[in-house]
């Protein structure tokens, strides 16, 4: 158990928690800058429990570290993640309704979908059971795969077994909790290996050049941008347009923007944008 007391906490210089924010700016994007106490929180335990005093050795240790095991860790333990079923459902409404008729119509049995910081996988999973009940017998006609990624080597780790208190589905319909979900032991529920099986976990950081061969119809990445600075987003906007294919669409979170004056996809309702032809 890790004990959280101030008397624990190993004390972070002003230059110190410059550095770390910077860093983790630098590398993954994500602004720190108000986060001096959740790092010192986080941190102070695994400073110690290797056998260092102060965040330089540690950030020293960052920096020498090849084998990406430490940033992992590192990783883990400063990133929050929180998600569950049918959140913010609009957008599947009109994923059901409007984006997967038009795509039906001019897709010939293919779909691409990416949901981008996909956390511990209830999205992904999400995604997959409605494009089952969306296709239905004509499922097996369609060639559709969907990537799910983070940063998160914790958060993928529970997304790939599909297992989830009772609580995460507490929105998701009854038909639908018989349909795709087995009831576990002490109250979790797993999503049914067909089901699972139509979803790839791969570990993935926004900040870096997107190497695709093979553009997405349909870019899920929502309540993730809120933890990125302004033009962060905007750059990052920028890029999922190059890889969303002509006719495709973007999906962000209602607490998230994009800047119509900057970028080339077209505002459709709030949160949903589109690439034309």
């Amino acid at each position: 158990m890790i004990d959280n007391t101030s008397s624990s906490l190993v004390t972070i210089t002003e230059q110190e928690f410059q550095d770390i924010v910077a860093f983790v700016y630098q590398k993954y994007g994500i602004d720190l800058h108000k986060k001096k106490q959740l790092i010192m929180g986080r941190l102070s335990y695994t400073i110690k429990s290797k056998g260092l005093s102060s965040f330089t050795q540690y950030m020293q240790l960052l920096r020498a570290d090849k084998t990406n095991t430490e940033l992992q860790l590192f990783l883990n333990k400063i990133t929050t993640n929180h998600s569950y079923f049918a959140r913010e459902t609009d957008h599947y409404d009109y994923l059901a309704r409007t984006a997967l008729p038009a795509l039906e119509k001019t897709r010939r049995g293919e779909l691409r979908i990416w949901s981008a910081g996909c956390s511990s996988g209830q999205e992904a999973h999400h995604i997959a059971m409605l494009l089952d009940e969306y296709f239905g017998s004509r499922k097996s006609q369609w060639d559709t795969v969907i990537l799910a990624t983070d940063i998160s080597t914790n958060v993928l780790a529970k997304a790939s077994t599909g297992i989830y208190p009772a609580n995460d589905i507490k929105d998701v319909p009854d038909h639908w909790k018989k349909k795709y979900f087995n009831q576990l032991p002490n109250d979790t529920y797993q999503v049914i290996d067909r089901i699972r099986k139509e979803v790839v976990f791969r570990t993935g950081n926004l900040m870096e050049p997107f190497s695709y061969k093979q553009g997405f119809d349909i870019i899920f990445c929502r309540n993730v941008m809120i933890y990125f600075d302004h033009e962060t987003n905007q750059n990052l906007i920028e890029k999922f347009y190059n890889v969303t294919k002509p006719d495709g669409y973007l999906f962000v979170g209602h607490s998230e923007s994009v800047d119509k004056g900057r970028t080339k996809y077209q505002y459709v309702q709030p949160a949903v944008y589109h690439r034309p032809k």
